[in-house]
């Protein structure tokens, strides 16, 4: 692609639709790390750390553009969905807490 022109916004669309793979998927990690970085500002200074700090230097105030720039630098990736996996996953847990509540059964 020709990049001949600055966009309004750094970095361009063009580049994190190639970091992302699809539009909705953009939107989803921006959106959520966009959250994620607002509830890290709003607790500073208060000591609670449950959130996970911006992982890029930025000059960008808004957590929106400073979501886009881990996105282009990578330190936010998408995780893909295993609907098989997952499956197994709960049905294991499923497993646990009928043997669990067997055996709690069996002691009393």
């Amino acid at each position: 692609m020709a990049h001949g022109y600055d966009t309004m916004m750094n970095p361009a669309i063009e580049e994190l639709l190639e970091e992302t793979g699809s539009k909705f998927r953009l939107v989803s990690l921006s959106a959520m790390r966009s959250r994620e970085i607002t509830n890290y500002v709003g607790q500073l200074g208060q000591g609670i750390g449950a959130s996970v700090p911006p992982q890029v230097t930025s000059t960008a105030a808004k957590p929106l553009s400073i979501a886009f720039e881990e996105i282009a630098a990578e330190k936010i990736t998408a995780v893909e969905f295993d609907p098989e996996a997952e499956a197994e996953a709960a049905a294991l847990a499923e497993a646990k807490a009928l043997a669990a509540a067997e055996i709690g059964d069996e002691s009393a």
